[in-house]
């Protein structure tokens, strides 16, 4: 699938790709500028973050085949208004193509992203993993986010297992780490590898999930491997995904928090890692 094939049409108005839309500035730099939409409580989401850089990567017309990997490091907040997106192609071979991706406001360095892009084709294929059971979306109340961050309006959760607790004080025992839920854009919109890439942050942050309540934190290394061929995922529509989130150690002022992104007939989409800063 050729670039021009992935781009989404931006006279759709969806917040994503009002919030991802860049302008190609000549040598490599495209600017852009948040949105409200996306809004988490001192910047943007940081999933959007990851969504923009890769839109760089994904519109570029020199991007070989679709992307493989997305690495993003959240350097300093982002302030609302304007930003610029420097886009370097490191190297590339037969299959494989490595990109290096900048935002910057006002000459500073707000975040920093490697994206691989690969070309998929026929080989060997196997996949030991097997997808979570859930019950039909139809069967699972959504979660009601009215109120909250702003980029928690653009998803519709259905938590199945390990709903979020807002707003509570601190569980004399601890919570799971662990959650299961159905996910989709809102309002609903076909999903893409730049959608996807912001789904992979739709979780909260698993410290505030076992809390049970606020605690100062913040992702500071996000990775997405996207497993889905551009087929799958033109075949998945705008068909809620089902998302699995969890965490192994909470240690010294920092966590992880692994994620995995299912689609229609139990097809592995996406999974990923973060580490997470937090103060408490």
């Amino acid at each position: 699938m050729q670039a021009q094939e992935m781009k989404v049409d931006m006279q759709s108005g969806h917040p994503l790709d009002i919030a991802t839309q860049l302008t190609p500035e000549g040598d490599g730099r495209l600017s852009g500028r948040t949105t409200a939409d996306y809004w988490n409580m001192t910047g943007p989401y940081g999933g959007i973050t990851a969504a923009i850089l890769l839109r760089a990567v994904v519109d570029d017309p020199r991007r070989l085949g679709n992307p493989v990997a997305l690495t993003v490091n959240f350097c300093a907040a982002i302030a609302a208004g304007a930003f610029e997106v420097v886009l370097v192609e490191q190297r590339r071979s037969r299959s494989t193509q490595h990109w290096s991706v900048e935002l910057r406001q006002a000459g500073a360095t707000t975040a920093t992203a490697s994206v691989v892009c690969g070309l998929r084709r026929e080989t060997f294929a196997h996949a030991p993993v097997t997808p979570p059971r859930l019950p039909p979306i139809e069967e699972v109340a959504p979660a009601d986010t009215s109120g909250r961050m702003n980029w928690l309006q653009r998803y519709r959760f259905h938590f199945a297992e390990g709903a979020p607790v807002f707003g509570t004080v601190p569980l004399a025992q601890l919570g799971s780490a662990r959650s299961l839920l159905w996910l989709s854009d809102a309002p609903a919109r076909p999903l893409d590898f730049v959608s996807l890439a912001a789904m992979a942050d739709a979780f909260i942050l698993r410290l505030l999930q076992v809390r049970g309540t606020f605690v100062p934190g913040s992702t500071v290394s996000l990775t997405t491997y996207f497993h889905a061929t551009a087929e799958e995922l033109q075949a998945q529509g705008s068909a809620p995904l089902c998302g699995v989130a969890d965490a192994r150690r909470f240690n010294a002022g920092f966590h992880d928090q692994t994620i995995e992104l299912w689609g229609t007939g139990g097809t592995l989409l996406a999974s990923g890692v973060q580490v997470v800063w937090y103060k408490e």
